[in-house]
């Protein structure tokens, strides 16, 4: 489903930051941020726009924003000091090949520079900047201290523990994995003039989502391999992280990854045959294999 707008995403990213510009700042920028990946966030909220009525491409800007945020998230993630991965999205990770303070920095420019996109686009539409700031502040709740950065910080606190801690782990779940996709979806909402029922079922199906994408995420794991998923697998278990297969067990996690499924699919049925994209997505997670 998100096929129409993934080109549009990959072409406007690799203009945002050229190439030319300030080595070896921009180098380690470019290096994270066009290295592939699903770009499910970026669509997701491109998707929910045209949903709304929306003209997608007049979010592009909010839209390439998130996959920043995202990227930011995923260089620091990688670092020695948290969860010190050497490979991501099939290749080195940011601070394996440029350094740990450039890969800090690549990090603090993508983060910084995405708020400054959208306060310029939101600035340059100053008949619409009301929903336009409103929905650049869903984007950055959505990576801040209430989500994103706390569910970081909540899942370092908890390696090693001894404790299989249900509500511990359902707020890490919805702090580091729900928030961006969370932002995703409410911006769109936001950036539409959406009433406050639609605003609620796109956060319902955000948050369900989700957690899909993470129980699922947990179990690949376990099962899958370095060249399948991208990324270094087994880390979960060999750190005593929390997670949803230490919790469950394998087979109680699907179970549970099937109910998220199932509320997905009930929250953004509010949006009647205009959600079929979005139906198609979690059913396309549940059976995710990379």
């Amino acid at each position: 489903m998100l096929k129409k707008y993934l080109s549009a995403v990959e072409e406007r990213l690799a203009a945002i930051i050229p190439a030319e510009k300030d080595p070896p700042l921009c180098d380690a920028m470019r290096y994270s941020l066009l290295a592939g990946g699903k770009r499910l966030r970026p669509c997701m909220l491109l998707a929910a726009v045209e949903m709304l009525g929306g003209r997608w491409e007049e979010a592009m800007e909010y839209a390439c924003a998130l996959e920043m945020l995202h990227t930011y998230s995923l260089i620091h993630d990688d670092l020695p000091a948290m969860d010190n991965d050497s490979l991501r999205r099939g290749r080195p990770t940011n601070h394996v090949v440029y350094g740990e303070g450039q890969a800090v920095l690549a990090g603090d420019g993508l983060l910084n520079y995405a708020y400054e996109r959208m306060l310029d686009d939101a600035a340059a539409h100053t008949e619409e900047i009301v929903q336009r700031v409103q929905a650049a502040s869903e984007i950055a709740q959505g990576a801040g201290v209430k989500y994103m950065i706390l569910g970081q910080s909540l899942d370092l606190a908890s390696e090693g523990k001894a404790d299989a801690d249900e509500t511990l782990l359902g707020r890490i779940h919805m702090g580091k994995t729900c928030g961006m996709f969370r932002g995703a979806m409410r911006a769109a909402g936001r950036f539409c003039g959406a009433d406050e029922r639609a605003m609620q079922a796109l956060t319902d199906y955000a948050e369900a989502f989700g957690m899909l994408f993470q129980y699922v995420d947990d179990l690949l794991d376990v099962f899958s391999t370095p060249e399948e998923l991208g990324k270094s697998i087994g880390k979960d278990a060999e750190e005593e992280k929390l997670t949803a297969v230490r919790v469950y067990g394998i087979e109680g996690a699907r179970v549970r990854a099937k109910e998220f499924h199932d509320e997905a699919v009930r929250a953004i049925s509010h949006f009647g045959s205009a959600a079929e994209p979005f139906i198609h997505l979690v059913d396309d997670m549940l059976q995710r294999r990379k």
